[in-house]
């Protein structure tokens, strides 16, 4: 059904666990590798372009996922800007008013140093934009996007058919979903109108 031409794919993928993330860290605008489990993720889908954060996690998960293909790389599509937050976890931040502050209210209180929530949308939507741009200019139907947790959330909460807030979607790690558009629809910004899980598998060995 998706493969008419008034239709568009846009697959998200959240980039595989990394080092930091079994720590429970805020990893943010830092980097760190994807672990041992993490280094079988693939899949059987092809797309006719690709995007990616510029940070190394997602681009090595892009690797796995897509080998042999070219990633336009976008730093708008980078996780939020976690300030003095980030490579820290929540035992070691517990104690700090600040950071309970934004726990207990994110839309209106930031990491030091780091991102607001309106900050962190605004630039996702830029990136947004550059893909949905590419996908205007190019005639694209099928795209792939790999990216981090937030900026996932974020797409889902602004394009899924259900409306759902940003906090209540759960992704993750080396997970994918594909957003169908309808492509007059996905000009004007409007919701996707189906939802649809990519099957991911795990390399063989030998």
């Amino acid at each position: 059904m998706y493969f008419m031409a008034d239709r568009v794919v846009i697959a998200l993928f959240r980039h595989g666990l990394t080092e930091e993330n079994k720590r429970k860290a805020y990893l943010g605008w830092n980097d760190s590798p994807l672990c041992l489990e993490s280094k079988n993720l693939a899949t059987n889908k092809t797309y006719e372009c690709y995007f990616s954060s510029d940070l190394g996690r997602c681009i090595q998960t892009a690797n796995l996922l897509f080998p042999n293909e070219e990633y336009l790389l976008l730093k708008e599509l980078r996780e939020m800007d976690f300030g003095k937050w980030q490579g820290k976890t929540y035992e070691e931040l517990k104690e700090d008013t600040c950071y309970r502050q934004w726990i207990d209210d994110p839309v209106h209180h930031c990491p030091p140093n780091g991102e607001t929530f309106p900050q962190f949308s605004e630039r996702v939507l830029n990136g947004w934009s550059r893909v949905t741009q590419e996908i205007s200019n190019r005639g694209i139907q099928r795209c792939a996007v790999v990216t981090h947790g937030g900026v996932v959330k974020y797409l889902l909460a602004k394009f899924a058919p259900e409306e759902k807030e940003f906090w209540s979607w759960k992704v993750l790690h080396g997970t994918g979903i594909e957003l169908i558009f309808e492509r007059d629809a996905l000009r004007r910004g409007e919701r996707c109108i189906l939802l649809q899980e990519v099957p991911l598998t795990e390399k063989e060995h030998g």
